[in-house]
């Protein structure tokens, strides 16, 4: 029975987490970051791609909870929270990356575009070669993707995060899989979409 309790806890249990962190609950904080930093940092790791700079990003959306946890409103879920800061914190850094890159310094760290071995070895599996199609679709595409399929996001909880109409983030749905079907046969998968 404790153990049912326990796992019913972790979703039911973020919104007294947040209260019980605006009073100050130290504790508190280590079991609602212990419940969502690997969600977060993953989140913000597919905006970035740097897995030093995500985990930095990850660690300030947890910071700014233990600050602002007395401005939470309550009327979403503690997840949909998260995910907006670090959607935010992840564009404002590639925002910055992108000013403060000299295109000198760039081109030098430009890669040979030529597979080894490896890739074509990865490029086999399915897995690697959705994520590869998945990379190929617009930021806003990849966006809706990313928070439907791997975050288990509903339209509403996307419509919160990324601030924008439910109806606008159907509509990314609907071409993000259109596109996202393309580039599969392209690659030669099998149809991962009904």
């Amino acid at each position: 029975m404790a153990e049912r309790q326990q796992v019913n806890s972790v979703g039911d249990d973020d919104h007294d987490l947040v209260r019980r962190i605006a009073e100050g609950d130290k504790e508190a904080m280590r079991r609602l970051y212990s419940h969502h930093h690997l969600r977060v940092y993953r989140f913000i790791l597919r905006f970035i791609s740097n897995s030093a700079t995500a985990e930095d990003l990850t660690n300030d959306v947890f910071i700014d909870v233990w600050q602002q946890a007395g401005r939470f409103e309550f009327k979403s879920k503690v997840s949909t929270w998260l995910l907006g800061m670090a959607r935010f914190k992840a564009l404002s850094e590639i925002r910055k990356t992108r000013i403060s890159v000299d295109p000198d310094d760039a081109l030098g760290e430009m890669e040979d575009d030529a597979d080894t071995p490896e890739v074509t070895a990865q490029k086999r599996d399915k897995g690697a070669a959705l994520r590869a199609c998945i990379e190929k679709l617009t930021p806003d595409h990849r966006e809706v993707i990313d928070l439907v399929y791997y975050h288990e996001k509903s339209i509403k909880e996307i419509s919160e995060i990324v601030g924008i109409s439910e109806n606008t983030v159907k509509t990314r749905m609907f071409h993000a899989r259109k596109k996202l079907s393309v580039l599969m046969q392209r690659a030669g998968i099998d149809r991962g979409w009904p």
